[in-house]
Order: structure tokens, then sequence, then C-alpha cells
């Protein structure tokens, strides 16, 4: 497992309680109990960032704190496991944050059933499963989860959007044309990308979906033997300026008569150096979530 160490400002971030709150919590209460390193820095483990979120979550049932503090941790478990997160939106990430600390895909397909019900499934993936994914990248940064967590709940949320893109039902409309979505050569995390796919096959988008790492000579011959009105990739890990640039026009080039959307970590100030038909992933998203075609 990766080291739990947080600062109390990690444990802010993550679950969402202020920091001079948790320290009063601490003093009058004991709520949660640091431990010190050999430099004698304070830091948190897990153990106190899953108390504080299950905190979180009865104090906002209307548990007063001063009760909360009486129970033993197996109390606060059953009235946790009592709760029902539902038309409470601000408790679908610590539900969510705590089926992948304790890697419970009961909890995790709980809550994504709740969000679901309440939000519908575009809403599910973009004002929840995405910051989650963000909340996700703290921890990794901070190194207080394995790969093995991380992947855990990729794959749940991952087979989610596969399950619900072979449910659309709709007959794709040749006259919006055929979209070719790809990550390029390195690139394996698709959550994104098969999102896209989603929303594009929800909204009558032919889509051709080649998944991860594709090499740049396989994508060339696939352009010179079918014809795509868009293709769109993603990007995870961020690229020099000019690298970025430079892979922009390769693929514009390769791609020339379709528009090409690219999505991920975008280098400020690029300009007009981006290809005449290249666009960023606020473009596609903004016109699909506006009911404009791409």
């Amino acid at each position: 497992m990766a080291a739990e160490m947080y600062s109390i400002k990690d444990l802010e971030n993550l679950s969402g309680i202020k920091a001079h709150t948790i320290r009063i919590w601490e003093k009058r209460y004991g709520i949660v109990q640091p431990g010190r390193t050999d430099t004698n820095i304070r830091y948190y483990s897990n153990e106190d960032l899953r108390r504080l979120l299950n905190i979180s979550m009865l104090t906002q049932h209307g548990f007063k704190i001063s009760h909360i503090s009486q129970m033993t941790d197996d109390e606060i478990a059953q009235k946790i496991a009592g709760l029902s997160i539902k038309n409470h939106p601000d408790l679908y990430g610590d539900s969510l944050l705590l089926s992948l600390i304790d890697l419970d895909e009961q909890l995790f397909n709980k809550a994504f059933l709740e969000i679901l019900m309440a939000e519908g499934f575009e809403n599910a993936i973009i004002r929840f499963i995405f910051p989650f994914f963000h909340r996700i990248g703290i921890m990794w940064q901070i190194g207080t989860i394995s790969p093995a967590q991380e992947h855990f709940i990729s794959n749940l949320i991952r087979n989610k959007i596969i399950v619900a893109t072979e449910r659309i039902s709709r007959v794709p409309d040749p006259a919006l044309g055929t979209v070719l979505l790809f990550l390029p050569e390195n690139e394996l995390h698709e959550i994104s990308l098969l999102f896209y796919n989603y929303v594009l096959r929800a909204r009558g988008y032919k889509t051709i979906y080649l998944g991860q790492s594709v090499p740049h000579e396989s994508l060339e011959r696939l352009t010179h033997t079918c014809s795509f009105s868009f293709i769109v990739t993603n990007l995870t890990n961020p690229l020099p300026e000019q690298d970025f640039i430079e892979f922009c026009q390769r693929l514009c080039q390769v791609a020339d008569g379709a528009k090409v959307y690219i999505a991920g970590p975008i280098p400020d100030n690029l300009g007009g150096r981006l290809p005449a038909n290249g666009f960023l992933q606020k473009d596609l998203i903004e016109r699909l979530s506006m009911g404009v075609s791409v």
C-alpha cells in the first residue's frame, strides 16, 4: 500500500472539512489522532481520512459532532450504512472516495446508482466522476493510494461507461458523419475517451473506437483506407508547447479533410499555431452540451 501521510491541508482538500474545523474537532473531541514524523511534522492516515469522511456524511444528515464523537467506529459504520445519499449531492464524492479507500465495489455501485438516478448518466460523469478523478489525482500526487486502488476504481467506472454505451439503441444518422476515437501511443487512460464515445453515439453519430496507444503509422494507414468526418483524441500526459504543436500538426495533416478534436492538458497561449482543422476539447464538449453538431 502507499504511504499514509496526509497533511491537514490534504485532509481539507479531500474531505471538504476546513482545516480549522479539523483542528477544533481534534482538540475538543479527539476525532483524529495525528502521527508525527522523525522531524516532528504532524501527519494523518487513511484511517483519519476515512473517519472524517464518515463524520462529514453524518453531520450533513443532522447528527451533532458531540454525539458522533461518542460513537465507536462500528457504530459510525452502522449509521452510515443506514443513510441514503439521495438528494445530498455533497455526499456523492465522499461515498465514491470511501469506496476507493476500502476497495468496496458494493459501496461504489450504491453511490453511482443514486447519482445516476438523481442526475442522469451524462451529468453523473461530468459533475461527479470527473471531479472525483481530480481528488484521486491529489491522493496520487501525495502518495496515499496505490496503483491497485486506482486501477480498481478506474475499471469500475470504465465498465459503467461501456455498458451505458452498449445500451444505446439510437440508429446512427449517416448525415452526421463518422467519428474516429483513439489514444496516441503510450496513452493508456481511456475514461474520458470512452465518455466522448458514449456522448457521440447518444447523439446519433457513428463512431469507430480504437482505444489505447494507437501507433501513428496504423492511424495513418487507416485514414488512407477509410473516410472520417471527425477524429477525437485525448492526452493525459502534458506535452511541452512545441511537442504539443507538432503532435497536432502531424495528426491534422493525416486527417486532412476531417475535424480533429484534441482533449486533455492544453498548453497556454497557442495563438494561431493550431492547424485550421484542429479544435480543443471545450469546442466539442460545449457544442454537444448545447445540442449543436460537431
